[in-house]
């Protein structure tokens, strides 16, 4: 399935499941008058109005390439994103806003409706399904936008979770747990927001990408036979995606032919990692003096993760055969 499709689907999805949970719990609310299930009525009312601008974002994300946007509008993700952003924000703030207002005014017992515990245990099972779903699309299609929609519906989990507490809590006898537990859990969707918008943020200033992705692309340039060295390499987010520029190193012999071949092989090489958009070689000579020492690059040749790292005597040994 091509990226358009999984990550449209995604968004209908969304927006299905959201309708369906706000119908359930208004119906619900209507004939029980539970204030935890009426609460939920409304957050689904919510979502599901954010759906559909989430829906909307990621019909024109997954528009084709055209004159004015020729590399496609996938870095539009992270404004959508950011978007989602927002509504979790202002979900955390209302919760817990609500909670110190229960605690303040001393909430009253109203009694555990069975009907009113299952529809909110059927939310947190259904969320928990699609916070699955949604995280699973969103890391293998590389879309920030359905990733933050998995984390939103991971909040919906624990806003489900804090009102089926206050109903059992009410049932029980007490009913100081509703407004606690959802102190708590607005605690954790205000630290989801700061996760949507730390990891946005990154894609929209040019952040670099994690060293293990950075010491791949100098590995896989350095893996062909003919390339002495590498230096200057630059990777940075373009929106969600990766864009790098090297500079290789090589004997000058060659013939402009088979320099454009070894050009475009490591163009290919390193355009086959995930993520990764346009890749920029340029090719430097020995006899033009251009070669030059990069600790940084030297690094990452030699980079592996701590279980298998190399030793420093035998990273000497690597780069000093790259560059000889």
């Amino acid at each position: 399935m091509e990226r358009k499709t999984a990550v449209r689907r995604v968004g209908l999805a969304v927006l299905a499941v959201n309708v369906v949970l706000l119908l359930g719990k208004a119906a619900v609310w209507s004939v029980t008058g539970s204030l935890a299930v009426g609460s939920e009525a409304v957050n689904s009312l919510a979502d599901a109005a954010y759906s559909m601008v989430i829906l909307a974002g990621l019909y024109v994300t997954t528009q084709p390439p055209d004159f004015e946007h020729p590399h496609g509008h996938e870095r539009i993700e992270p404004f959508v994103s950011l978007f989602v952003a927002v509504g979790v924000f202002a979900a955390g703030a209302a919760v817990l806003w609500q909670a110190t207002t229960a605690v303040l005014a001393g909430p009253t017992a109203d009694g555990a409706s069975p009907i009113a515990v299952a529809v909110l245990a059927a939310t947190a099972v259904t969320k928990y399904l699609l916070y699955r779903y949604c995280l699973r699309v969103g890391r293998e299609r590389n879309s920030p936008a359905v990733v933050a929609t998995a984390l939103d519906n991971r909040n919906d989990i624990l806003t489900a979770g804090a009102a089926l507490i206050g109903v059992l809590g009410a049932g029980a006898g007490y009913p100081i747990l509703d407004p606690l537990a959802a102190g708590v859990v607005s605690l954790g969707i205000l630290y989801t927001g700061v996760e949507i918008v730390r990891d946005n943020v990154n894609y929209l200033v040019g952040a670099a990408p994690p060293e293990e992705l950075r010491a791949e692309i100098v590995q896989r340039a350095l893996s062909h036979p003919e390339v002495k060295g590498a230096h200057d390499v630059v990777a940075h987010y373009v929106g969600p995606e990766i864009d790098v520029s090297l500079h290789i190193e090589v004997e000058g012999d060659m013939t402009i032919r088979r320099a454009h071949a070894l050009e475009t092989a490591v163009v290919e090489s390193v355009r086959e990692i995930p993520g990764v958009d346009d890749v920029f070689v340029h090719v430097d000579p020995r006899e033009l003096g251009e070669w030059k020492e990069d600790a940084e690059a030297d690094r990452l040749a030699n980079y592996a993760p701590a279980s298998g790292a190399e030793s420093e005597d035998d990273a000497e040994t690597t780069v000093k055969r790259r560059r000889s």
